[in-house]
């Protein structure tokens, strides 16, 4: 039997250990939370037991895996165990585990057993460096969350509908293909893609602002042909600590329907500095709510004329 290596990590959380637990347990919501998380899917969903498809960075790549977790309100204690590791791990598992403290605080454990592809040395270092790098962003996100937006009106959520009559296929290639997008698109500058894995892809893009200036930011995206694009942002305006989304392109009864979705958190430090010294997070949000959907309708309807353009050729 090859050797089992293990790892843990915790923090102390100033927050009930119920509302922690709940922040893990809601494994859709982690790639709002965690910096290393990019999308979370449910194949399966109990009571207490869920099965993942998870898509997270690890150093410099992206990574996609299944995991089986089994939830234990009672006992505050999340355990997981990848089915479908991702190369050089070949198993992986362990678990989160809430210690309720004094004044209201609470400890988390976070847990990591693993095995290596031939127990190389070279992978189990790889790996280690992975599970440190990544198991300390998610614990600093996870106090942070805890800590900081207790009401959740730093998170704010919002989407915007085009419905045509071109063609679905099309629409989503217009989506998909953003590498022409500062050709096509009058608020992007620049853009740069890299897909070396189908499917999912690195984007670097600069966007004007109203006031024309511009923003850069760099975003991985997944995508599922020809139906759906999730992202996440890894590098976000000033006013945003997070940004999350997806495209989605559906046929209808009255004819093809383009989705914009968007979660963002705000950075409350940064409020003063981009709207000024009286602005407060109502403000923000609309803020953010008008540039982002702004610039997602634009694109819908670019996408739109792109698609109805082929439809009459």
């Amino acid at each position: 039997m090859k050797p089992s290596h293990t790892t843990e990590h915790s923090i102390t959380v100033n927050a009930p250990a119920t509302g922690v637990f709940d922040l893990i347990a809601r494994a859709d919501d982690w790639p709002r939370l965690f910096p290393p998380n990019i999308h979370v899917e449910y194949l399966e969903r109990g009571e207490d037991h869920e099965r993942l498809r998870i898509w997270a960075t690890a150093r410099d790549e992206v990574k996609t895996w299944t995991s089986y977790r089994e939830l234990d309100r009672a006992g505050l204690r999340v355990r997981f165990r990848q089915e479908v590791p991702a190369h050089p791990v070949t198993a992986m598992g362990g678990e989160w585990l809430m210690e309720a403290e004094a004044g209201g605080r609470t400890r988390v454990r976070f847990t990591h057993d693993f095995e290596a592809a031939g127990d190389d040395p070279r992978d189990v270092e790889w790996i280690r460096e992975v599970i440190d790098r990544n198991t300390t962003a998610e614990l600093g996100a996870l106090r942070d969350a805890a800590e900081r937006d207790r009401h959740g009106d730093l998170t704010h959520s919002f989407e915007d509908t085009v419905v045509f009559t071109g063609t679905a296929e099309r629409a989503y290639e217009f989506l998909h293909d953003a590498a022409q997008w500062s050709r096509r698109l009058p608020h992007v500058a620049a853009c740069a893609v890299e897909e070396s894995t189908p499917g999912i892809q690195t984007m670097d893009m600069d966007t004007l602002t109203a006031d024309g200036s511009t923003h850069s930011t760099r975003s991985v995206r997944i995508c599922f042909p020809h139906k759906r694009i999730v992202y996440k942002q890894l590098r976000t305006p000033a006013l945003l600590t997070a940004h999350t989304g997806e495209w989605l392109v559906a046929e209808t009864a009255v004819g093809v329907e383009i989705v914009s979705r968007h979660t963002v958190t705000i950075a409350p430090e940064a409020i003063p500095e981009i709207l000024g010294a009286d602005a407060d997070i109502g403000r923000a949000r609309s803020f953010v709510r008008e540039a982002l959907g702004r610039n997602s309708r634009t694109t819908m309807e670019h996408a739109r004329a792109f698609a109805e353009k082929d439809s009459t050729v």
